[in-house]
């Protein structure tokens, strides 16, 4: 099923009777793989602390799959976005164990809310759970991704983008051109 890996022992499995070895989320090694800016592939967390991030998440407001990924990725300061291949399983996953429930929102979007027994072990799981916290902060602290003129610059390139492509038909030549300007601006940066 997904959310689940075909090494792990899964939900009645394992050591102690505990899904995913000795603790419900996996404090014992491993790692979860994910994908950080800059396109490199890196291990972020430990296997299993991402699901203690996104409960703790959900416990602090009621969110939905996108909600987090973002919040997630505020909260790392943008040195590290979750994809939704990472999210969605994690969600189903905390669903799965009884922490987590999900309501329909409409248009296809769930509203995850922490349930007494999430809301439980995560406090049973207060000490990982603001270590982790704290070492996603101290990564935000170290990253540039979101300072102000940073994020500003990047704003006004995605909307001036949007607007040119949404305004009607582009001609060859101005295609040509705006994936000029967007290939040196890459450039640029690059050499920065």
């Amino acid at each position: 099923m997904f959310g689940r890996h075909p090494h792990h022992p899964g939900r009645h499995g394992g050591h102690h009777g505990a899904p995913f070895g000795r603790h419900p989320f996996g404090f014992h090694g491993g790692h979860e793989g994910h994908h950080r800016r800059g396109g490199r592939m890196g291990r972020f967390f430990d296997h299993g602390d991402l699901r203690l991030v996104v409960l703790k998440l959900i416990a602090d407001k009621p969110s939905h799959g996108y909600e987090l990924i973002k919040a997630v990725e505020t909260a790392a300061g943008g040195a590290y976005t979750p994809s939704p291949g990472v999210i969605y399983p994690t969600l189903t996953l905390l669903e799965e164990l009884g922490y987590v429930t999900a309501a329909d929102a409409g248009g296809g979007k769930k509203l995850y809310t922490i349930t007494d027994e999430g809301q439980a072990f995560l406090e049973a799981n207060s000490q990982p759970v603001h270590g982790l916290f704290t070492r996603m902060a101290e990564a935000a602290a170290q990253s540039a991704a979101f300072s102000p003129q940073i994020m500003r610059a990047r704003e006004n390139l995605k909307t001036a983008l949007r607007l040119k492509l949404t305004s009607g038909s582009l001609t060859p030549e101005q295609i040509a051109a705006i994936a000029k300007v967007m290939d040196d601006a890459a450039a640029a940066i690059e050499g920065v």
